[in-house]
């Protein structure tokens, strides 16, 4: 069993055939899926999809990208939005200074305002930080101790920048890329992290691993990072794809059970 931990599942490559998307999934043992509100109305539409799909579960969380959007109306709808069934976490929420399509002010603040709801409901967040980890730190690290737990999706750093997510109880989520010839640095990452904290994600449909790189992604294809993973550590997939489900479920508080449950099994 496989959870792939951060899939956009309400983006346009998925609306015309999704129920093929999931059973693909299944088929290569993914049985779980963390799909990721990026706004308030993709944060709805992952609930949506959520209550839809029993293998499905969401996050509510504004993008960097979108860091202007959190007013104080919107504040009080993502509250509203976070405490919904099958909601796991916040996120993605954090900051970008690769592409710095928002001030970096109004990105600090959105995070901050993230963070404060997140530990008022005990949820784990889910970040997103590129370039930007000095900042990321400092902002994240009074908050550590309060929250459910925290994700760094799509882990782009160094060792050294590894060892302070790791000293504040975070996991390092793994894309696709780590399969890719040039990904040394990650590869580093993924032989040295402890492997309690370490998850497999595709970011799907982005990020699509080798040997489909250049297509577009999907939640089966996490089964590859997940073998790329075995290879780089020395292990079997079998006990990759066990301990990533294990951290998977402690992390977003998830029932660690082979099969999903759908909304009326009590």
């Amino acid at each position: 069993m496989l959870i792939d931990t951060h899939a956009h599942l309400d983006f346009p490559e998925f609306s015309n055939d999704l129920p093929s998307v999931l059973n693909r999934a299944m088929q290569k043992g993914v049985q779980r899926i963390i799909t990721i509100g990026i706004n308030l109305a993709s944060s709805q539409q992952v609930i949506d999809l959520a209550h839809r799909y029993p293998q499905v579960y969401a996050t509510v969380g504004i993008h960097p990208h979108d860091a202007f959007l959190m007013d104080e109306e919107a504040l009080s709808i993502f509250r509203s939005l976070a405490r919904e069934d099958r909601v796991l976490a916040i996120g993605e929420t954090g900051l970008d200074y690769h592409r710095d399509r928002q001030p970096r002010a109004i990105q600090r603040k959105c995070l901050n305002r993230q963070l404060e709801v997140a530990c008022d409901l005990k949820l784990p967040v889910v970040f997103h930080i590129r370039e930007a980890f000095d900042d990321f730190f400092d902002i994240v690290r009074p908050y550590a101790h309060s929250l459910g737990g925290g994700v760094l999706h799509c882990f782009s750093g160094d060792w050294n920048i590894a060892v302070k997510a790791l000293d504040l109880g975070f996991y390092l989520s793994i894309p696709g890329t780590v399969t890719f010839p040039q990904a040394s640095k990650q590869q580093d990452v993924v032989k040295k992290a402890p492997f309690d904290r370490l998850l497999v994600e595709t970011d799907a449909p982005y990020l699509t691993p080798v040997p489909f790189r250049g297509k577009v992604n999907e939640p089966s294809y996490v089964y590859y990072t997940a073998k790329k993973v075995a290879e780089i550590r020395g292990c079997t997939l079998d006990e990759v794809a066990s301990q990533t489900t294990s951290n998977a479920c402690a992390v977003f508080h998830l029932n660690d059970s082979s099969t999903p449950r759908s909304d009326n099994e009590s």
